[in-house]
């Protein structure tokens, strides 16, 4: 049965998405059918197919009650929209919305979103409050309907000193031996955020584990948007803080991303924290979800935006958000790996390689322009001569410019969007420190339409921005400050619209 609510949000999608062209989008990351959109929801596998959800409000480019916007994938680069999932209908989810969660199938064939609803209460002092409780919604990949035994994870089920005032976005996952398990943050009697781990034989009735990993006020405040995985011999924990302090050039003020890779000991000490790094280092980052595919991939995606910058959109654009690449991910030496999915290779289509060229001042090189193209740029010093610097330029024309500038005497690459096209008094620019490697670098450049995402010495490091650069703004140059050798190789990207 589909509510009014949920009626009217596939009416309203379904009557006005159309009319937005094609060009006015990007080409292969996801974005909303119409209106606002944050952070992803249920990247799961469902029946041989990757679906994604998200937060959405369809009536317009701004936050509002949260439903679940829906799209599906064969391949990580062609997406499919579906109608909207979930609308805010429930005494318990209809304050907020419906924030964000997980998805998984289940064993007689269904799947089930696990979700978390905002409703409306007061606190002893009589003051309006929200409070948050995990909620399901049971379906076939395209309707789904409310559990009746609505919320099934409320206050009584946090450990002591937890807030039912943050208690969010739920992430499940089915073990090998049919146990499901989420993870939820939640805010601490510090004011700062953890991560909780609950298990369930049916999906339906959950019991509290475990505090995963805690911030003890060290890593921002509420930790939300969690995730938890294996990965090459370690585990990951991934989470969303909210109020980070900056930290040198690793962790920017405010909203962030922070991964925590360690050992795990489900039946002893728990999760152990080792290494702390952020997980990208671009402007536009946050919320991420992962995957596991088929083949065995560990896939994540992520919000490409930022709350700080969410006021500074394109005048009078009917869509607002989109999602990164999708990337595969990997840990090596202690270091979250990150690489465009390789089902981006199919989409390749001229190729311009230019090798051994070298740049003393700025250049152009034949062939090597475009909006939607995959680029590597290696640059290394000529003989024992260091180069001061090195600068990429792209979606480039007399006005506008996107710079991604390497200092090897300092180790930092800066991204650097000040002349993009966004007349807003914005954070603009992001610098972040790279390991040294005698001044030679490898940048694999992603250009889309509305985006720009880095991938530097072959995922050690990401960084995502988005641009909105007029599209006749295709130029790109080279420049070095001294002098330096390059090789470029070049695709574009081809897509039948």
């Amino acid at each position: 049965m589909i509510s009014k609510a949920l009626r009217k949000a596939r009416d309203f999608e379904a009557k006005y998405g159309p009319h937005i062209p094609a060009g006015e989008r990007p080409a292969f990351h996801a974005t909303p059918t119409i209106g606002w959109m944050n952070d992803p929801n249920g990247f799961s596998v469902y029946k041989g197919e990757y679906h994604l959800f998200y937060q959405y409000h369809p009536y317009s480019n701004e936050w509002g009650p949260m439903h679940w916007g829906h799209v599906k994938t064969r391949d990580f680069i062609r997406w499919e929209r579906l109608p909207a999932a979930l609308a805010p209908d429930k005494p318990y989810d209809d304050a907020g919305g419906c924030f964000s969660g997980g998805a998984v199938e289940l064993p007689d064939g269904r799947q089930l979103l696990l979700y978390t609803g905002v409703q409306r209460g007061h606190n002893p002092d009589g003051f309006i409050q929200d409070i948050q409780t995990q909620c399901i919604a049971i379906g076939d990949g395209m309707n789904y309907e409310k559990c009746l035994d609505n919320p099934v994870l409320e206050g009584k089920d946090l450990p002591e000193g937890g807030s039912p005032i943050d208690f969010r976005d739920p992430k499940i996952w089915r073990e090998a031996d049919g146990t499901y398990y989420a993870v939820i943050g939640n805010r601490t009697e510090d004011g700062s955020g953890a991560i909780l781990l609950y298990r369930s034989r049916d999906a339906f009735n959950w019991e509290y584990v475990r505090t995963l990993d805690r911030c003890n006020n060290q890593y921002g405040k509420m930790w939300e948007c969690p995730d938890f995985f294996p990965l090459d011999g370690k585990q990951v924990l991934l989470t969303s803080p909210q109020e980070m302090n900056p930290v040198g050039l690793e962790f920017h003020a405010g909203n962030g991303t922070v991964c925590l890779i360690g050992d795990y000991d489900p039946d002893g000490k728990g999760f152990t924290r080792q290494f702390v790094q952020a997980i990208d280092y671009g402007l536009d980052f946050y919320a991420p979800q992962t995957l596991l595919a088929p083949d065995g991939r560990r896939v994540m995606i992520a919000w490409m935006q930022n709350w700080a910058t969410v006021g500074a959109k394109p005048y009078h654009c009917r869509w607002f958000g989109q999602m990164t690449l999708p990337r595969e991910l990997s840990v090596k030496d202690g270091r979250l790996y990150q690489v465009p999915v390789r089902e981006l290779d199919n989409y390749r289509g001229q190729c311009v390689i230019h090798q051994n060229i070298p740049v003393s001042g700025e250049i152009n090189l034949p062939g090597v322009q475009g909006r939607m193209l995959d680029m590597t740029v290696t640059v290394r010093p000529i003989g024992t001569e260091a180069y001061r610097w090195f600068r990429i330029r792209v979606a480039k024309d007399g006005e506008h410019e996107t710079i991604i500038r390497y200092r090897p005497s300092d180790g930092t690459l800066k991204i650097d969007r000040t002349r993009s096209g966004l007349p807003h008094d914005i954070v603009h620019t992001r610098s972040f420190f790279v390991r040294y490697q005698g001044g030679e670098i490898k940048l694999r450049v992603i250009l889309d339409r509305f985006s720009l995402e880095v991938f530097v010495n072959d995922g050690e490091q990401a960084a995502s921005s988005v641009i909105y650069t007029r599209q006749e703004a295709n130029v790109i140059s080279f420049e070095a400050g001294g002098s330096a050798m390059m090789d470029v190789e070049k695709y574009d990207l081809t897509f039948d619209e």
